[in-house]
């Protein structure tokens, strides 16, 4: 029955506080939109990537918002319309209604549509440890390059929630340069990146300079101009956007996407806690060549 199963599914969170069953119930949301997509046969021609990403094939401990993709090769006919009608169908397979409608603008490489519900909360309005006082819409972005930077390289993973699913996504070190250019060329800060990049550094992963010297080409204040991406270039250019940051401000920016339990460690952000995130990640670059 699909009420047990969610109920069981939002158990496993065991949310400490109103924000946090919100975004419980954002996440099996996404895991339900991520099985469709894959029954559909999505991710033959397409990937996954983003903070979403790691956070639901990976394991990592902060929540995200956007279902973010690549394709694996340009195509500017792509249409969401056909997968966000499996997406209904599937839905309504389970007993899960979802407005899954819009049309992204054909004109633009980056193909832009939305997913909203409210009823997986619905379903378990009695099962729910806190009381919402009004209705709530699950809104999911899902967002598709269909001009990507070349260079990525592929990896697969499984989703076991609702069903057993491959997932083709880029793999850690294309992800990591990926999010690399988010670094330097996202036009505001956002603290949901620094958190990666610490997921990232803590990790040893080494950034995908190809593909990072592709994507700066492509799109940023670096475009067109073909620079190649080394080790001590991406370490200058990281260096000087760290010294340029309000960190108690990009603290406070992720510190809703993290269970309360996560959140005191927000308060060490500070350039030298990233500083040091940065020559972790010179010595594992040093390391690998």
């Amino acid at each position: 029955m699909i009420k047990d199963l969610l109920a069981a599914r939002l158990r496993e969170y065991a949310p400490a506080n109103a924000l946090e069953q919100e975004h419980a119930l954002a996440e099996i949301m996404q895991h339900y939109v991520l099985a469709s997509l894959a029954r559909a046969g999505f991710f033959s021609h397409a990937a996954f990537h983003g903070g979403t990403c790691l956070r639901i094939l990976h394991g990592m401990n902060r929540f995200s918002e956007d279902l973010d993709f690549v394709l694996k090769a340009p195509d500017a006919s792509f249409d969401w319309e056909p997968l966000l009608a499996r997406i209904r169908r599937d839905c309504a397979d389970e007993g899960i209604r979802v407005d899954a409608q819009g049309r992204a603008a054909q004109e633009t490489a980056v193909r832009k549509v939305f997913v909203k519900t409210d009823s997986v909360g619905q379903i378990l309005s009695l099962e729910l440890p806190y009381v919402r006082n009004r209705p709530r819409t699950v809104r999911i972005k899902l967002e598709v390059d269909t001009n990507p930077p070349a260079g990525a390289t592929l990896d697969t993973r499984y989703l076991t929630f609702p069903v057993t699913a491959a997932v083709t996504c880029m793999d850690l070190a294309s992800g990591f340069g990926s999010k690399c250019h988010a670094l330097l060329c996202r036009d505001y800060t956002k603290g949901r990146d620094w958190y990666d990049f610490i997921w990232y550094a803590s990790r040893r992963v080494t950034p995908n300079l190809v593909l990072l010297s592709r994507a700066l080409d492509q799109q940023g204040p670096w475009a067109g101009q073909r620079i190649t991406v080394t080790r001590s270039w991406l370490l200058d250019a990281l260096r000087v956007r760290i010294a340029a940051i309000d960190w108690p401000a990009t603290a406070d920016d992720v510190a809703r996407f993290l269970m309360s339990r996560d959140q005191p460690g927000l308060a060490a952000w500070s350039s030298a806690l990233f500083l040091q995130q940065l020559e972790a990640l010179d010595a594992a670059m040093r390391e690998q060549g």
